[in-house]
């Protein structure tokens, strides 16, 4: 036995550094680091950081959520890439090329919005801020679009796998910067100084796409301007973009498909919606941007980063079906956690173990909903299915997350939690429900599950 596991781990070992001698050898994962770093950035500062800001300076509860109306503009990015995928920056392109003009352009518009905002003063000038939030996610969104692209047209398929591990890295790196740094920051020097930090971290992803090299374009005529879908037409590329797609799902799932929908749609909703009010009750709460930042946006990610791990593990070992449930009753029933923390008030310990239950949780449970949307796509349409699919677990909790703070403002912290809490049981009762669909008693075989993920 133990001569096993110490194969086993001698084996990790080697696998490890493999693994790390082979990204040191490609400039790409690089790259894809700093890229990583520049998409992961902005979208704290006009989500949850943002939010803190915002208390801070007096702004009402209910006005803070319906601020989080911005963040659409990462769920519905795919209604203008087409665009980005169609069209050429002027100029920019031709010395360039048009995945990373685009990168560019998105990159400085993100730096500019920043040092827009650093500017501002939410408590004199709401819609100021709301202005240049719109502009921040709008190019945010934009440029998480093009790194896709580049990504995917600048290695082969056996490489994406690296290219999204270097990526994820960067993106977590970056969450640490705009969480935890941008509020110790703020602590330490003001919110104006945090902001205009953020803004000057962004020269990093734009000297990784300075020196990124031109993807080699899909199709010959697309530095051209040209584009397949273009020269079909619209019609044919919307067909296959999304009716052929949607019309796959419904063929191979029948009337199932409703109550598969039904789950995506309401699984993360407690975390999407209590998420936009976590802030705001720390500072409710008394507690202070530098034990925010410890305890929220440093040590909260690497339990995050724990809890993504052991619902990975889940899903290998229980199935897919257990590890749903499981996921889905424990990050639900986390945010009773925050509705204690309301009624304690300023307790440390407690905000301690709140957050852990809710990003191991939270975590846990995002990645066992990724495996189980990557087992219902289909190998002809896997990539537009599981964009359609990740849109719909996402949109309806910011739109019901918008109106989290007339809730607060209504109901009050312990009361909304609870509230929130409560989805927990039509998650459960959904996934239950999967269980006796024809054709899905069972996970996806293991190979083939992994070959889809």
């Amino acid at each position: 036995m133990t001569t096993t596991a110490g194969r086993q781990g001698a084996g990790w070992l080697s696998r490890t550094r493999a693994t790390l001698r082979d990204v040191a050898a490609d400039r790409r994962m690089a790259l894809m680091l700093v890229l990583g770093f520049g998409a992961g950035l902005p979208i704290l500062l006009v989500f949850a950081t943002l939010s803190a800001w915002l208390r801070s300076a007096g702004i009402e509860r209910s006005s803070i959520g319906l601020l989080s109306y911005v963040s659409l503009a990462y769920t519905l990015k795919f209604l203008w890439a087409p665009v980005i995928d169609r069209f050429d920056v002027p100029v920019l392109s031709r010395l360039l090329g048009r995945r990373r003009a685009w990168m560019l352009t998105a990159q400085l518009a993100v730096a500019a919005g920043l040092i827009a905002m650093s500017r501002g003063d939410p408590a004199n000038s709401l819609s100021y801020m709301v202005v240049c939030a719109l502009v921040i996610a709008f190019a945010s969104a934009t440029q998480d679009i093009v790194v896709d692209g580049w990504r995917i047209d600048s290695a082969p398929t056996e490489r994406q796998g690296m290219m999204l591990a270097s990526y994820q890295l960067g993106y977590s790196l970056a969450r640490i910067c705009a969480g935890a740094g941008a509020l110790f920051a703020a602590d330490a020097f003001g919110w104006a100084p945090a902001y205009g930090s953020m803004a000057a971290l962004m020269l990093l992803a734009i000297a990784g796409t300075l020196a990124a090299p031109k993807a080699a374009a899909k199709d010959p005529g697309e530095d051209a301007g040209e584009h397949p879908g273009a020269r079909r037409g619209w019609r044919p590329a919307l067909r296959e973009a999304v009716v052929d797609p949607f019309a796959d799902l419904v063929r191979r799932k029948g009337p199932g498909l409703a109550l598969i929908l039904a789950l995506i749609t309401v699984y993360r909703l407690p975390d999407i919606v209590s998420g936009i009010m976590a802030n705001p009750l720390y500072i409710d709460m008394k507690f202070s941007l530098s034990e925010i930042a410890t305890v929220s946006k440093v040590y909260g990610v690497w339990i995050g980063i724990a809890g993504a791990f052991a619902g990975g593990i889940a899903v290998s070992r229980l199935g897919l079906y257990p590890a749903l449930l499981i996921g889905g009753i424990a990050a639900s029933a986390s945010n009773l956690m925050f509705a204690w923390l309301a009624l304690a008030g300023h307790d440390l310990p407690l905000l301690v173990a709140s957050i852990s239950i809710d990003n191991f949780a939270g975590a846990f449970a995002g990645t066992a909903l990724i495996a189980y949307m990557s087992s219902l796509t289909s190998p002809a349409f896997a990539a537009t299915q599981y964009a359609l699919l990740s849109s719909l677990y996402a949109l309806p909790g910011k739109f019901v997350g918008g109106l989290s703070g007339f809730a607060v403002e209504s109901l009050g912290y312990p009361t909304f939690f609870v509230m929130t809490a409560a989805v927990g049981i039509p998650v459960t009762v959904l996934c239950l429900g999967l269980r006796m669909l024809p054709g899905e008693t069972g996970p996806a075989p293991r190979e083939e599950l992994t070959a889809r993920a």
